[in-house]
């Protein structure tokens, strides 16, 4: 990987993120050391991933998407942050098994691809045994999924939109749809079959999220009719109805200031049920709330 050049994301913007003097950042915000805001279990992910004993969850600081609603949004702009070596990281995964985590899950991590393959090399050496939950928007190149060949288990993308006018008004990306197709393609030809085990937790697979938008169902049938013809039932779907609107959406994007509502989401989800989609996941109850937002106070970074 040149770090002076970089490509890791469809971005390519090419910035300098390891000058020696002052690193510039890329459109990720990062430079090129890792930062994390939050290292714990995690119990809010679909059940083959958190089962009862929590997802060994990594939120990276900084993100190639931006969207405008984004849940997450101190760690995507980068306010918040700390700064690790990537002996540090290795360590806190193997603190994360130790605790009895399920697998790694990695969000948000496509900016550090290169020292988060070197980090895990390392604490596999130390004894991870753990699957590795890769855990991103889509919006990935090709050619940085296959540094992570070999390396991730479970692939755990989104895919956002199929409209270009949609990925472009709010995640500033109108080639979302067909770079995330390619991404997917990668994904699926390194992992294959989903595979669990005797507890019904995944080992391997694929499991794609769309998140419904309020007032765009029609984008969101269009992509999960483009999942089910694509990979039928070798990959799970998982459709979310937890949208939250955050607090200053309403100045800029006013259509997305509110909730998804019961018939939106109960719609779309009969629409995939009558295309034939067996492996899904759906959410019930009220989903549209805080307890999927976790306290970026940098828990289990301290060892």
């Amino acid at each position: 990987m040149n770090w002076n050049y970089c490509t890791l994301c469809p971005r390519n913007c090419h910035a300098n993120r390891s000058g020696s003097l002052v690193p510039s950042k890329g459109i990720c915000g990062e430079t090129k050391t890792i930062r994390l805001a939050r290292a714990a279990l995690h119990f809010w992910e679909e059940p083959c991933i958190s089962g009862e004993q929590g997802s060994g969850t990594v939120f990276f600081s900084g993100c190639t998407l931006r969207c405008v609603f984004c849940q997450n949004h101190s760690i995507a702009n980068g306010t918040v942050g700390r700064e690790v070596s990537i002996e540090q990281f290795s360590k806190i995964l193997l603190n994360l098994q130790q605790k009895g985590a399920n697998n790694i899950n990695l969000v948000t991590p496509t900016h550090f691809v290169p020292q988060i393959a070197e980090g895990i090399m390392l604490a596999r050496n130390e004894g991870l045994h753990l699957p590795i939950v890769y855990n991103t928007s889509g919006y990935e190149t090709v050619e940085t999924l296959k540094l992570l060949d070999g390396i991730v288990d479970i692939y755990l993308p989104d895919l956002k939109y199929k409209s270009s006018l949609l990925s472009k008004k709010y995640s500033f990306a109108d080639d979302y749809f067909s770079i995330a197709c390619k991404a997917l393609d990668e994904m699926y030809r390194q992992v294959g079959e989903p595979t669990f085990d005797e507890h019904g937790i995944m080992k391997k697979g694929m499991i794609v999220r769309h998140l419904l938008l309020p007032g765009y169902i029609k984008d969101s049938k269009a992509v999960i009719s483009y999942l089910y013809h694509r990979f039928g039932d070798h990959i799970y779907i998982s459709i979310m109805n937890q949208y939250t609107p955050m607090p200053a959406i309403s100045l800029r994007y006013p259509e997305l200031n509110r909730t998804v509502s019961d018939e939106e989401y109960e719609e779309v989800v009969d629409y995939a049920i009558d295309l034939g989609v067996e492996n899904g996941f759906i959410q019930e109850g009220e989903t549209a709330d805080e307890s999927f937002i976790p306290s970026f106070n940098y828990e289990g970074l301290d060892l």
